[in-house]
């Protein structure tokens, strides 16, 4: 298996991990912040665009708003499923209300939406709430 490469959540650079569970250790080569750290990060703009082009890892993300009631609930389940599914996977959180120009672009009509994107592309999306275990089969399916 060869390398692949993860985009720094903290500045945006381009970092190669190994396969499997050491990824989950990894440190940016450019700023030494944890490339894994378990947890979604919320990213817009070009740090969002970044993440979709440059990373040879699948990402998965999580398109909300804060004032969603659904989105609300599957906030902290979004959160269990990064657990699971990191190294292998990155996941994302996209603010719909601020970054409207990308929720357009990305067809979003309802929240919460999940993309996920490998390659630069989308390959699956899905709507509504669901609990973490839900997350990581939908994730898990689509990735195989």
């Amino acid at each position: 298996m060869s390398d692949t490469i993860a985009i720094c959540t903290a500045c945006g650079a381009a970092n190669r991990v190994p396969p499997g569970e050491k990824a989950r250790a990894g440190k940016c080569g450019k700023c030494g912040a944890a490339l894994f750290s378990g947890q979604p990060v919320d990213l817009g703009g070009a740090a969002f665009e970044r993440q979709i082009a440059r990373s040879s890892l699948p990402v998965l993300v999580d398109v909300w708003a804060p004032w969603c009631g659904p989105c609300r609930v599957m906030g902290p389940e979004f959160e269990k499923a990064a657990l699971a599914l990191e190294p292998g996977m990155r996941l994302i959180k996209l603010n719909s209300d601020d970054n409207q120009p990308i929720a357009a672009r990305l067809a979003i009509r309802g929240i919460p939406t999940m993309i996920l994107f490998a390659g630069g592309k989308e390959v699956a999306r899905t709507s509504g709430a669901m609990p973490a275990s839900q997350i990581v089969a939908w994730a898990q399916a689509q990735k195989a």
